[in-house]
């Protein structure tokens, strides 16, 4: 998918047709655009969608049809590479979900259809033929336009970034409602086939790989930016292992990447990982003795939602064994983005009656006394500022309870019964344990600002990864060591929430 980094857009792969326009204020729907050149773009978005979408054909002929000509589909690839702003691919977008998706007239009609084969007790055969029916008239139009661009040269890529723009547009609240949802479920369902396991490639970064691979997985890095060319040297050297996965379509072209430390325990901080010093120029195999994931990052915003990350461990953790076939222990070493954003939000949702309902009496008095004000006002700011890990006091002080909040943070906060913390939840998923909470793992600014310098382990037990996966999918178990229910419990006695 080579060139579709988050920013980039169609047109570096299709010849545009349209001419450039001056650029709209961010954020601008065209329905507020005032004057006759918005009139007459909404016009022409228009006319595409009646000239692209392919008709639906009668369930009868539904096999026998021929294709649209490449014309069309070209014809709206070229028109939305022409759309500068993201304002206007919002709008084409929003046209597309709401007037070319289910005919729910005939979703009615066939539904009624098969209660009624029901209700008469008719045969097997009948029946499934109207529930096929149903399946049939279930499928919106503008799948069939997104069927007939993947087969265009670039056109699944294509769609990639069109669905990175259809989420962008949705975060911008540029279009929203139940029809843009739906398009972007349709979307995603069919990426999620394209990019299945049996299409994808698994491919090593080395320093002996081709520079442009390289300088996609610096830039690509989301969890640790790579600081300059000796950095990414030692990530891709000895003790260190640097994987991603292509599409087939398109090799060392990086999906989604995961970087490997080869080490003699469980790490409980990055810098150990990522320090600054000369690598070694060779490798003791006998010095190994655990695998860490230490960064999985995303290449493609429009993949969200498609399970690379979770097929990339699986094979990662396959290829290793190969190589070192005593290596038994996997785990992760793992941001908690969002810690330190909930933790503010209890703050600020406090009122300072000269305790708090976060501490215990005395940790509010010693906080209080190190920092020289009311707790949750003062502390708010302190933890608002990367500034605070340089009281050596503060930090100390700080150990004890914010390791509970924490763990309750990633153990008790829930979505929908599932973990809140989207990192906890993806390696929940996979059947690791909640397995240890590591205090100061990450001194960096972004480690600091983002989840007040902790960390976590997420650990792979081979061979009970299937049914930890299937406990937390199924009842919402969350599979975790005894420090961190020793910390869950701490804060179920000591906070007042």
């Amino acid at each position: 998918m080579r060139g579709f980094r988050p920013g980039l857009t169609a047109r570096r792969f299709f010849t545009l047709r349209l001419p450039p326009r001056p650029p709209r204020p961010p954020g601008t729907r065209l329905s507020s655009g005032l004057g006759a050149a918005a009139g007459a773009l909404e016009q022409a978005m228009d006319e595409l969608l009646r000239r692209a979408v392919p008709a639906r054909p009668v369930y009868e002929l539904r096999e026998k049809t021929p294709a649209p000509a490449e014309g069309q589909c070209a014809d709206f690839v070229n028109f939305y590479g022409g759309l500068t702003e993201v304002a206007e691919r919002a709008e084409l977008l929003g046209r597309l979900a709401q007037g070319f998706g289910v005919d729910h007239s005939q979703v009615a009609e066939q539904s009624a259809g098969v209660l009624q084969l029901r209700q008469q007790q008719r045969e097997a055969a009948v029946l499934l033929l109207a529930e096929d029916r149903l399946r049939y008239a279930l499928m919106p139009r503008y799948r069939g336009l997104f069927h007939h661009i993947s087969k265009l040269d670039g056109g699944v890529r294509f769609l990639v970034q069109l669905r990175a723009d259809l989420l962008q547009a949705q975060t911008l609240k540029l279009v929203e409602g139940p029809h843009v949802r739906e398009m972007d479920g349709v979307l995603k369902s069919m990426l999620s086939e394209w990019f299945s396991s049996g299409f994808l490639n698994l491919e090593r970064v080395t320093w002996h790989s081709p520079c442009e691979v390289l300088q996609k997985i610096s830039e690509s890095e989301a969890v640790h930016p790579v600081k300059n060319w000796m950095d990414i040297k030692r990530r891709v050297g000895p003790y260190r292992r640097c994987y991603f996965f292509s599409h087939c379509s398109t090799p060392e072209e990086p999906l989604v990447v995961l970087h490997v430390a080869l080490t003699n325990d469980i790490t409980s901080n990055i810098q150990a990982i990522v320090k600054e010093c000369p690598p070694s120029e060779t490798e003791d195999k006998n010095k190994i003795v655990a695998a860490i994931f230490y960064s999985i990052s995303l290449t493609q915003q429009g993949l969200q939602g498609v399970e690379l990350g979770t097929f990339l461990i699986k094979r990662v953790i396959k290829e290793l064994q190969k190589e070192f076939p005593d290596l038994g222990t996997f785990s992760s070493l793992s941001p908690v983005p969002g810690f330190t954003k909930w933790l503010l939000g209890l703050l600020s949702s406090q009122k300072d009656h000269g305790r708090s309902q976060l501490f215990t009496d005395s940790e509010s008095k010693e906080i209080s006394e190190i920092i020289g004000g009311p707790i949750n006002e003062t502390l708010k700011v302190f933890l608002s500022s990367h500034e605070w890990v340089k009281s050596e006091k503060l930090v100390r002080m700080l150990r004890v309870p914010l390791m509970r909040l924490c763990a309750w943070y990633l153990y008790g906060e829930k979505h929908r019964g599932y973990a809140l913390n989207p990192v906890a939840n993806f390696h929940l998923q996979n059947g690791a344990v909640m397995w240890r909470i590591n205090w100061m793992a990450d001194v960096s600014l972004r480690g600091i600002t983002g989840s007040c310098g902790l960390m976590v382990n997420y650990r792979y037990y081979l061979e009970e990864r299937a049914t930890h996966s299937t406990a937390y999918l199924g009842s919402k178990y969350i599979k975790a060591s005894e420090q961190v229910l020793s910390l869950v419990s701490q804060f179920q006695k000591n906070s007042k929430l």
